[in-house]
């Protein structure tokens, strides 16, 4: 452009893009702006000038400097023309690397991630991922009709804020279930809504766990459990556990002090044992003997094939020392994003206000459709139904994989749970089955990423309640190709390596 615009920066705009057109011209001159390629105090071209250049309407260009000059990166001068603001500070120009030297300098020694946990991987719907569940039609039509009830009739306590800890009558829908159904005691006051496991282990950390603290987790365990403790800083003493649940005994020696015990009590995770009633006693022992708190997570606890299901620990101990973490998004479905935390009277007023500062309260809606789906005896319904569905669905994997993968893995049928565990009796580790798995479409678990001090097992973690019956045997085939493509491969590069 010539004239007192030679300097203007070349502009183009791309009719074919939905972006706008007076959104292009306003992105390329605030960018310009901000780059210095448009000092502070220069003068842009007259709207008609630039509009006739860019051929573009006279009204798109206005657009854009307005934007531009309600945004603060223009000013305007009656009769003279619009210029770029004075007042805008200078673009940082060689600062960006040593500025993020000093941010890791900072950062040197704060809390880390274990980096554990592959967050693309978590809603991947091929078999066998984890948490995967299914939902029969009688639910479907269920779940739609309480839905258009609840916005029928359209509580006025909608309208404002609610009870951090949730509604009252979910709330105490659920102190009913769950004395009946888990042997769980406690008042419905006691009952904070989450949207699930890990927001209730994040409450915990916020009031009950400085930075610092010393906690017990299981060795092998949940690695979603050991992540949140890592980051917000808390001292981990990895547990073992053998076929009793948690090793109570080798706990006190490595941390009597211990500020809190994480636990999977009724089916542990991912070895799927049930902590022993000796076992469960001495835990509450040791919690009350070292004013320590035992945090119960009892996912899946529904789901249990060779009877009814485990009473909870909470139960056992009086509602002293316990903390009960559960969530319906499994009994249900991931989506819907419920859970709930029973704490101890003591520490009620605590969490509800962390609750209430971290999120404020609950969505209310779901809430009136989750009170009567459970109230009216159908979440009862629906879990029975899932039962003997996810039973078939074990037994039909158990079954393939005996079929088509007996040379390299032994899987025995889980009591209770959602997933089992294929233990390898080949040379090969699991890590590197699990990747090989991925290329043939299917998706399992290492269980040895799952330790931290205790010895590797190399093993497979397989779900099984999520995925249509058809579909097991075809991807338990791919599974056993990759393990064979894989050991092909390692015994090509290896001389003398031989897959057992």
């Amino acid at each position: 452009m010539k004239g007192p615009f030679s300097s203007f920066p070349a502009l183009s705009v791309d009719r074919r893009s939905a972006t706008p057109l007076f959104r292009q011209v306003y992105v390329a001159l605030s960018a310009a702006i901000l780059d210095q390629r448009l000092p502070a105090g220069a003068r842009l071209p007259a709207t008609r000038s630039l509009a006739t250049q860019l051929g573009l309407s006279r009204t798109a260009i206005v657009a854009a400097y307005e934007q531009l000059l309600a945004e603060g990166y223009t000013t305007g001068r009656v009769g003279a023309g619009t210029y770029v603001a004075s007042d805008l500070p200078g673009k940082p120009r060689g600062r960006v690397a040593r500025q993020a030297r000093a941010v890791r300098r900072a950062d040197h020694g704060s809390p880390r991630l274990a980096g554990q946990v592959d967050v693309t991987l978590q809603n991947d719907p091929r078999p066998f991922n984890l948490g995967r569940t299914l939902i029969d039609a009688r639910t479907v039509d269920i779940w739609r009709r309480l839905t258009a009830r609840s916005l029928r009739t359209l509580s006025r306590t909608h309208l404002g804020y609610g009870d951090p800890r949730g509604s009252s009558e979910l709330r105490r829908t659920l102190a009913i279930y769950l004395a009946s159904h888990r042997a769980v005691r406690c008042d419905p006051e006691q009952i904070i809504i989450t949207s699930g496991t890990q927001h209730a282990i994040d409450l915990v950390l916020r009031v009950l766990l400085p930075a610092g603290s010393d906690a017990w987790i299981e060795d092998p365990g949940y690695p979603l459990t050991r992540e949140a403790l890592t980051a917000a800083g808390v001292t981990l003493h990895p547990v073992p556990v053998d076929l009793q649940g948690l090793d109570v005994a080798a706990g006190v020696r490595m941390a009597p002090r211990a500020r809190a015990a994480f636990v999977t009590p009724s089916h542990q995770f991912p070895t799927g044992v049930v902590l022993s009633m000796a076992r469960r006693l001495e835990l509450i022992a040791w919690a009350q003997r070292a004013k320590a708190w035992i945090v119960e997570d009892d996912y899946a606890s529904e789901f249990r094939y060779g009877g009814q299901p485990i009473a909870a620990l909470q139960g056992l101990d009086g509602n002293a020392r316990t903390l009960y973490v559960g969530t319906l998004n499994k009994a249900l479905f991931p989506g819907l994003r419920v859970g709930y935390l029973i704490v101890p009277e003591a520490l009620l007023t605590r969490f509800v206000t962390a609750r209430y500062l971290a999120d404020r309260q609950p969505p209310g809606l779901q809430q009136d459709v989750l009170a009567a789906f459970i109230a009216d005896g159908h979440l009862a319904s629906h879990i029975r139904r899932l039962r003997t569905l996810y039973r078939e669905q074990r037994d039909r994997l158990v079954g393939a994989l005996r079929r088509q993968a007996r040379d390299f893995l032994e899987a025995e049928p889980p009591d209770q749970g959602m997933h089992l565990v294929a233990y390898l009796n080949t040379g090969l580790s699991d890590t590197a089955i699990a990747e090989a798995a991925l290329e043939h479409d299917v998706v399992v678990r290492p269980l040895s990423r799952l330790y931290v001090k205790a010895e590797p097992q190399q093993g497979l973690l397989l779900g099984f309640s999520g995925y249509p019956i058809p579909a097991v045997a075809p991807a338990v085939g791919r599974l056993a190709d990759s393990v064979r493509n894989l050991a092909d491969r390692r015994h090509r590069q290896v001389p003398g390596f031989q897959a057992v």
